[in-house]
């Protein structure tokens, strides 16, 4: 399977696509679909890569990414006492799945903002409840039932609060090669975020030379490659402050890739606003 584009299975009379996806590893590889996505994460948790931002998802959440739009969503082992299988529903479409002109019509005026807050991704925050329970509706409907359900959606996504995903996207579609070599990249990261990894090898595994690979990681991502893997220890790091409650500071850091304390202290404030202690007495209940 080519890790762009990606194609979602539709037959030829399908406007929107319903998918339910249970299993132990999500597809984490980088790609891009035409179709807009919004997806309900049932169960599961993990790390979402788009443009210049790292960030986590968790049970409950729901996530819309906009067309084209380059992303990874990678699942994290659970609980060994729990389901270990990871479940999400999504919903595909693109704006002219009903035809061209529908969402022109003066009656649709009111849902072409959403369209642009979307473009880069966003967590939705509020009527999650409502939106959960409709998605769950559709594997159950009919064509022409989901078709109502969509709009009831569509009209609550328009009233929420919304958490972007990213400030940034590169605009250009991504050959196949690029997101080949993105995924290397990634890949490798995610999988050695916690070793010293210097620019010489991540260099190499892309198959280019240091300087061009760093004007190449820069373009796609708007960050240099090392703002990246701080950024990314900073939010493993961040997820162990509030899993592992019984490891030391000192700890999170050398398991997160950081070899001092005092620089992973300073970042994890630059990036999270607060120290790790502070970090985690704020965010994890007391017994």
């Amino acid at each position: 399977m080519k890790v762009f584009p990606f194609k979602i299975p539709k037959t030829k009379d399908e406007t929107l696509i319903y998918q339910r996806d249970e299993e132990i590893i999500l597809y984490d590889k980088l790609h891009q679909h035409e179709e807009i996505q919004i997806s309900y994460i049932e169960r599961g948790e993990g790390t979402i890569i788009i443009g210049d931002t790292i960030s986590e998802y968790k049970d409950g959440d729901i996530l819309i990414f906009g067309s084209n739009l380059p992303h990874v969503l990678r699942s994290e082992p659970r609980d060994p006492d729990e389901n270990p299988y990871s479940l999400v529903h999504s919903i595909f479409f693109t704006p002219e799945s009903f035809g061209e002109l529908l969402f022109n019509f003066s009656e649709f005026k009111s849902i072409q903002p959403l369209f642009k807050e979307i473009k880069n991704g966003c967590k939705i925050d509020t009527n999650t409840e409502k939106i959960r329970k409709l998605i769950l509706k559709f594997s159950k409907e009919n064509n022409f039932n989901r078709f109502i359900l969509f709009f009831k959606i569509i009209k609550l996504l328009t009233k929420s609060e919304k958490e972007s995903l990213s400030s940034f996207r590169y605009n250009k579609l991504m050959t196949d090669t690029e997101g080949k070599r993105m995924q290397i990249v990634f890949e490798f990261v995610m999988n050695n975020f916690h070793s010293n990894i210097c620019l010489e090898e991540i260099a190499s595994i892309a198959n280019m030379s240091k300087n061009a690979f760093c004007r190449y990681f820069k373009t796609r991502t708007n960050k240099t490659f090392f703002q990246f893997l701080i950024e990314l220890r900073i939010e493993k790091s961040a997820k162990l402050l509030l899993k592992q409650k019984e490891l030391p500071v000192i700890e999170i850091a050398e398991l997160s890739g950081f070899n001092n304390i005092s620089n992973f202290n300073r970042k994890f404030k630059e990036i999270k606003g607060v120290s790790p202690l502070s970090y985690r007495k704020e965010y994890v209940p007391k017994n």
